[in-house]
């Protein structure tokens, strides 16, 4: 496998990987409301390609912001969605492409890699990449989510009430 920026790929490719993993009614999730009006960050932003050279998997992160109740705002970095071409899941690839952007991440100074979040399995991200439950209780997103599967990591992650939205 081999990891390359995202830009790298052409956008349809990954938008059709997305209907692939995700089914085409995916722009109706919470998610997609979070990242509107903004842009992937490149440098976060991967694609994993197999032996063949034939998309695996992507991986995208989006700029968000806690705007807290008591007037603060404290940038985050929503990751995902993470796809991997469905004959290709549970081979490791989604795995291979969060620790690379967790990597990036950690090594990098970009304004809210300090406090990343995510929804999804606090089994799964919990256990591999220590993403948590902990701070998130008091944020609300615009549109349903599953209060246990909304997930922090970081040293930076708000853990005051507020509202998750895109960050300009």
């Amino acid at each position: 496998m081999t990891i390359i920026p995202l830009s790298d790929i052409p956008p349809s490719q990954v938008e059709a990987l997305l209907d692939r993993a995700f089914g085409t009614d995916r722009r109706a999730r919470t998610a997609y409301r979070l990242r509107a009006g903004t842009t992937a960050i490149g440098a976060l932003s991967l694609a994993a390609l197999d032996d063949d050279g034939g998309l695996a998997g992507t991986i995208q992160c989006w700029p968000v912001q806690l705007s807290g109740d008591d007037g603060t705002t404290a940038p985050m970095i929503l990751v995902g969605p993470v796809a991997v071409e469905p004959a290709n899941q549970r081979g490791g690839v989604g795995r291979e492409l969060m620790a690379r952007m967790l990597a990036v991440a950690d090594a990098s100074d970009l304004p809210g890699t300090s406090a990343l979040m995510l929804i999804g399995d606090p089994e799964y991200y919990g256990r591999f990449f220590d993403f948590t439950a902990a701070a998130t209780g008091g944020w609300r997103l615009p549109g349903p989510f599953e209060r246990h599967r909304l997930l922090a990591r970081g040293g930076r992650v708000p853990s005051g009430a507020g509202a998750v939205e895109p960050r300009p």
